[in-house]
């Protein structure tokens, strides 16, 4: 294990990896508490489809994953209401993104699977987080550390807007501007995590921290800062078990650490305050 340490593919992965899970804990937080994790479960998928038309049209899959995910967040907030989409709109667009993937895959595996990037496919599918260079890990972290910044700028307003979205815009909060903004860095976020947990497991790395914050407290700012480090621990937890057990490949160790704390606080009793009795 000391020696895994001091190799540079798991340095490089624990270096992004954290940043990483820090925004997924952010974002993933407000996305639970808005009830669009639907969203997100779109937006990995729109991940594997904009990566792919990337790489069948030659290009770098990172150009495919944020135009396509960012792209796809800000067209979810249009076609809802006041930045918000509902199932109908997430259902619609989730198909037709789906056909698109499927149409792009076919493409790529015919025309280019015997370049370099034969295994690029499934690269995006389960992620390859020691699978990072130095300044691919220095990208990720400097745009991890962009959405973290962007979220928190727009927390105490967006949390406003969502807990009572009536009285926020009464109160002048930009309602729909926040909603387009939020959902713009969802997209990013999960551009992110694909590269770490591949698309399909990225919306565990949202969901599992968030939903175990907001099961152990209620104070909003304080599950916020507790999805972020629940996030963190998850990484570091599944990095180290696939380092300790090769066999196990780092996505399923991410994703199966993330479940287990996520399951073990259906085994914790928060204390809550004691409610005065009524009159």
């Amino acid at each position: 294990m000391s020696s895994v340490f001091s190799q540079p593919f798991f340095q490089h992965a624990v270096l992004a990896g954290t940043f990483i899970a820090v925004a997924c804990g952010l974002v993933g937080y407000f996305l639970v508490l808005r009830a669009q994790i639907f969203a997100g479960d779109a937006l990995s998928h729109v991940a594997f489809t904009g990566a792919m038309a990337a790489l069948a049209g030659g290009y770098d899959l990172r150009l495919g994953l944020f135009a396509a995910t960012i792209g796809a967040g800000l067209l979810f907030g249009g076609l809802g209401r006041r930045g918000r989409p509902d199932d109908v709109v997430i259902g619609s667009v989730f198909a037709w993104i789906l056909g698109l993937g499927a149409f792009f895959l076919t493409v790529y595996t015919t025309s280019r699977s015997g370049s370099d990037q034969g295994g690029a496919g499934t690269t995006v599918l389960f992620g390859s987080i020691f699978g990072l260079h130095g300044d691919q890990a220095a990208v990720a972290v400097a745009i991890a550390v962009l959405v973290c910044l962007l979220t928190l700028l727009i927390a105490r307003p967006l949390l406003f807007a969502t807990l009572d979205e009536a009285v926020a815009a009464a109160r002048g909060v930009p309602v729909r501007l926040l909603g387009f903004g939020f959902l713009a860095l969802a997209g990013a976020t999960a551009a992110e995590a694909t590269q770490a947990v591949g698309s399909l497991l990225l919306l565990g790395l949202l969901a599992a921290p968030a939903g175990a914050a907001i099961r152990l407290t209620d104070r909003p700012f304080r599950a916020l800062a507790l999805s972020a480090a629940l996030a963190v621990a998850d990484m570091w937890g599944g990095l180290l078990l696939s380092a300790e057990r090769p066999e196990l490949p780092p996505s399923f160790a991410i994703m199966a650490t993330a479940g287990a704390v996520y399951a073990a606080t259906f085994l914790i009793r928060p204390s809550r305050a004691a409610q005065p009795a009524p009159a």
